[in-house]
């Protein structure tokens, strides 16, 4: 005999149904409104950040120098001279001659890119030139969009290069001030708190910056090391460009998994177009191994997956930060899914219940029947 269906257990779960919609609107209209502040105020926010992923960098050379005894000013000061002079040195050493090679770059992507089309036209595949051409204008259209809106929102209220100096020299300062007064901000951040605040946002705000070091740090000594073990293999290759593409390789890093595809693609194509297809295939297999060890080697002992999320959150925080952001959403999109994470475990240690403490006498075996 079926169980008839009860009217008020129903009401009870469509009560709940619209006050947990209710609040999970509520909150992604504070996200959006979020959102919003940030991107009004991006001039001031995008100099924060590159002063917090440079202070990340710094901070082990300036903690370094505050343990020897230096004052703080003095070691904030040395660290930031020291990385305006490692930034100059790779300006002059590096991007000046990517800068002059980057039409050669340019050219050998495109002529890869034409070859790989001729090829797909042809057996066994025997793709359609009209299909080929619609998915790569259709590509092309993502990209360009893409680094529009990386443009267009990393220069967000700044319409001159002077203007561009400006954010320069802001995040510069900023990073100082970090390095100098970085150990004071919790403390201080604790008395202007009232009640429980005080004691758990400076908790998150230093769990969070654990998290954000950790991130910035590891993934930069493996940007090196890809590029190191690539740029080897390309040089030995023969392939022409290696210290552009090394540089690719390196900046690309910071984009998890696709940055890495991308940076694999563009040598490949140059392989192929200057050194044929058996070097493009040799590279292909340099890239793929140099992939199989940052991914099983390299990453897990060097992060020693303190960021705790899976490889499909990644992907997915990377691919909804590019098509909100383009470029710098893409580069953005990790950092903030583990802070994110972070706050999250925060709130739900708090939340959860205390583990069951047996009270006195309880569990403990019956007496025997006397």
């Amino acid at each position: 005999m079926s169980a008839n269906l009860s009217s008020a257990k129903a009401a009870a779960a469509l009560r709940t149904s619209a006050r947990v919609s209710a609040e999970l609107l509520v909150v992604a209209v504070m996200a959006a409104a979020t959102l919003w502040v940030v991107s009004r105020m991006w001039s001031i926010v995008w100099p924060l950040i590159i002063a917090l992923f440079l202070t990340t960098l710094t901070w082990p050379l300036a903690a370094f120098l505050r343990r020897r005894g230096w004052p703080p000013a003095l070691a904030a000061s040395v660290v930031t001279v020291l990385s305006l002079l490692v930034a100059a040195g790779i300006v002059a050493l590096i991007a000046v001659p990517v800068a002059s090679q980057s039409g050669e770059l340019v050219k050998g992507v495109t002529e890869g890119i034409q070859r790989l089309r001729e090829w797909a036209a042809g057996p066994p595949l025997n793709i359609g030139d009209d299909q080929i051409t619609g998915a790569s204008d259709a590509a092309m259209d993502r990209l360009q969009n893409s680094v529009g809106s990386a443009v267009s929102t990393v220069v967000t209220g700044v319409s001159t290069i002077f203007n561009g100096l400006i954010t320069a020299v802001l995040a510069l300062f900023l990073m100082f001030f970090f390095l100098k007064d970085g150990p004071r901000f919790l403390p201080w951040l604790t008395r202007q708190l009232p009640g429980r605040f005080a004691t758990d946002i400076p908790v998150v705000a230093a769990r969070a910056w654990q998290t954000l070091g950790s991130f910035v740090r590891s993934q930069a000594f493996v940007g090196l090391l890809d590029a190191l073990f690539i740029g080897l293999g390309l040089w030995i290759v023969g392939v022409p460009l290696v210290l552009p593409l090394a540089v690719l390789t390196f900046v690309s890093a910071f984009v998890p998994i696709v940055g890495a595809l991308f940076a694999g693609l563009v040598a490949v194509l140059i392989a192929l177009v200057s050194n044929g297809l058996t070097d493009a295939l040799i590279v292909l297999a340099i890239i793929v191994a140099v992939q199989q060890l940052e991914g099983n080697v390299f990453q897990p002992m060097i992060q020693s997956r303190s960021l705790g999320l899976h490889a499909a959150v990644v992907l997915l925080a990377v691919t909804v930060g590019g098509s909100l952001a383009g470029v710098v959403g893409s580069l953005l999109a990790v950092p903030v899914a583990a802070l994110i994470a972070v706050v999250w475990n925060y709130l739900r240690d708090q939340l959860s219940d205390p583990p069951h403490e047996p009270a006195a006498g309880e569990g403990l075996p019956a007496p025997a029947p006397s």
